[in-house]
């Protein structure tokens, strides 16, 4: 009990903070929340075991979680009510991709509820009931700006967010496989080939764009969000075996096509970071922070719970890949995260207004997140 009147403490504090200074957080700003879920329920519970994951720090881990997803709640409210939801949220039609977060980080919370605080249980699946009218919700909405992009030309400016559409499909499944413990297949089924399906359409403008050699630059038009290209297959695959979809074989195949896209991915990453240090300096290529960058987080964390969820028993090649993963790839996600950490509190230092430090008047402001 203890630990839902600290939810509630923090959760009312940092709510009360929102609407006092008027914050509105960024479309995608439920990326924090679907990172820091997936690296508690996903990489620290695989990698520790349930002994941390029950313990007091992990359940800690997860309050922090769910009293931002509350906040970030919150702040979207605040907008409805300001009538600011359009201009933040909406007319862009590529940022409008960027809801999948709400749908995704509302998931995570959802499983991580379930497996931390049984008491919670008739919350959970109210909330699984609720993120799969947003989830429908968003899917329309998806559409629509699908059909914005095409006829506004602006194809040119798509990137991985598009992809929130596999990866918000796919959450649903892995909540729903949580709370009720057996997904009638054809439903898990239908979830996956949908999610599928939007999978294949986004990959397929995501290279149209960058295939026209020439016509951009990987030191400024390569986004962040674009390892969710391999993030995307990594939460596919993981829905396929919680929800029991594939074989084992055909799941060992879906890993190889993640990691594959994942090395791909994470070159071209490396690529775009040198000439970004050579041209803009150390300090406009790593320490400048955006919520973007949690998409990496995510997706780093993702492929790591899928490999580990996966792993051959066999003495193959992929095993030995799988178990050097396993190994090494927790202090990528934990120095991730912590450097993550740091950006966002470098940022909200710098970019603190003067309002606030002299006490005037509340006044509008747009969170880094």
């Amino acid at each position: 009990m203890e630990f839902f009147y600290l939810y509630l403490f923090f959760t009312f504090s940092i709510s009360l903070f929102i609407f006092l200074k008027k914050i509105y957080v960024s479309t995608a700003a439920m990326a924090v929340v679907m990172s820091l879920g997936i690296t508690t329920q996903g990489v620290l519970l695989n990698f520790f075991g349930t002994r941390f994951f029950y313990s007091i720090p992990g359940r800690i881990l997860s309050i922090v979680d769910l009293v931002l997803w509350s906040s970030f709640v919150f702040s979207f409210l605040l907008a409805c009510l300001n009538k600011k939801f359009n201009e933040l949220h909406y007319s862009n039609p590529i940022n409008r991709f960027g809801i999948g977060t709400w749908v995704a980080g509302t998931s995570i919370c959802g499983i991580l509820l379930d497996k931390q605080f049984n008491e919670w249980g008739v919350f959970v699946k109210i909330l699984l009931c609720m993120n799969i009218g947003l989830w429908a919700l968003y899917i329309w909405i998806s559409l629509r700006a699908l059909v914005d992009v095409i006829k506004k030309r602006l194809t040119h400016r798509v990137h991985g967010v598009l992809l929130l559409t596999t990866v918000s499909t796919q959450s649903i499944v892995l909540l729903a496989s949580t709370v009720y413990k057996g997904v009638p297949e054809s439903i898990a089924l239908f979830f996956t080939i949908f999610g599928i399906s939007f999978y294949i359409v986004s990959a397929l403008l995501i290279i149209k764009r960058y295939s026209k050699l020439g016509s951009w630059s990987i030191r400024m038009d390569w986004n962040n969000t674009n390892c969710i290209l391999h993030g995307a297959l990594s939460i596919t695959g993981l829905a396929c075996l919680v929800s029991h979809l594939l074989t084992k074989q055909s799941v060992m195949i879906l890993w190889i096509c993640a990691a594959i896209v994942f090395l791909v991915i994470e070159i071209v990453e490396l690529v775009r970071l040198f000439i970004r240090i050579k041209y803009d300096g150390w300090k406009q290529a790593m320490f400048v922070y955006d919520v973007s960058q949690w998409s990496r987080v995510f997706t780093f964390a993702m492929f790591y719970t899928f490999t580990y969820l996966s792993q051959s028993n066999s003495s193959s090649f992929p095993f030995y890949v799988q178990r050097l993963i396993i190994i090494s790839g927790i202090w990528v996600i934990f120095t991730l995260v912590i450097f993550e950490i740091g950006l966002v509190v470098k940022s909200i230092v710098e970019n603190y207004p003067r309002k606030w430090r002299k006490r005037n008047s509340p006044s509008e402001f747009h969170s880094s997140f």
